[in-house]
């Protein structure tokens, strides 16, 4: 374990995902500040890749200094971005029906995507509140009109303060099943995404680690693309868990404030 954790520690670049490895809603987790001042200490390269698109980048950086870390906006990159870049390289000056959070929203405009409730060219989905029965149906009849269907993640199901909650391929589950359609996921397991975390690091996948609390998106994600892949327990998935899996991570720690040698 120990020689183990040692290769970790010497990997040059980390990728972090956040719900459940960072934080469960607005509450810090064990071992995050220790973790956060390390990889500032040793100069390591990181990146907190999230498949949540509700939130732009120096949201999730205000969110984190006010649980007490000073992250740069450069350290962040969501679901959200990634859509926004897949759709502007598909098909650029775009138009979308959204449903998402501004997060989302704002990644779009800023990609030259315009809004378009009429005939738009896609259809994009990721997490909102704002989520009812009446944009179902907004969506189901643009998507049959010939609109392609976009989701931000894969996520079934996310961790919160109060619990697990609904995520993103759950709100989109109900289009999908009325329109006889499937969405294309942008965000974790899907290359694209990692790929580019790689790219933003500067680094190799050998040369890195993916940290994430889920299976089926940072597990795979990380296994998948070549990095060192490191489940936390601080999350939605429990160490029995990993065995309904066919595939393991490399790592299985406690949480984050595992990786750091002890003072």
């Amino acid at each position: 374990m120990n020689d183990s954790l040692t290769a970790l520690r010497a990997k040059r670049g980390f990728i972090c995902d956040m719900d459940g490895v960072i934080y469960h809603g607005n509450r810090l987790l064990d071992g995050v500040a220790a973790f956060v001042d390390w990889l500032h200490r040793e100069n390591k390269r990181f990146l907190f890749l999230t498949n949540s698109s509700e939130r732009a980048p120096a949201e999730l950086q205000a969110k984190l200094g006010r649980m007490g870390l000073d992250i740069g906006v450069e350290h962040f990159y969501t679901s959200a971005l990634a859509t926004a870049q897949f759709v502007a390289a598909q098909k650029p000056g775009a138009s979308a029906y959204v449903i998402g959070a501004p997060g989302l929203v704002g990644a779009l405009y800023e990609a030259g995507i315009v809004m378009n409730d009429v005939d738009p060219d896609y259809v994009i989905c990721g997490e909102t509140s704002a989520y009812n029965y009446q944009t179902i149906l907004k969506a189901v009849a643009l998507v049959q009109q010939g609109a392609r269907l976009i989701a931000t993640n894969s996520d079934l199901t996310g961790p919160s303060e109060s619990g697990i909650i609904p995520a993103c391929r759950a709100l989109v589950a109900p289009i999908e099943l009325a329109t006889g359609k499937s969405a294309y996921y942008v965000g974790k397991p899907n290359p694209l995404m990692m790929r580019t975390g790689l790219r933003l690091l500067g680094v190799h996948s050998h040369e890195a680690a993916m940290i994430g609390d889920r299976m089926d998106t940072d597990i795979v994600a990380g296994i998948e693309t070549g990095l060192d892949a490191v489940l936390v327990l601080s999350g939605c998935t429990s160490r029995a868990e990993v065995e309904n899996y066919a595939y393991r991570p490399h790592h299985i720690l406690r949480d984050v404030g595992d990786i750091p040698p002890p003072a």
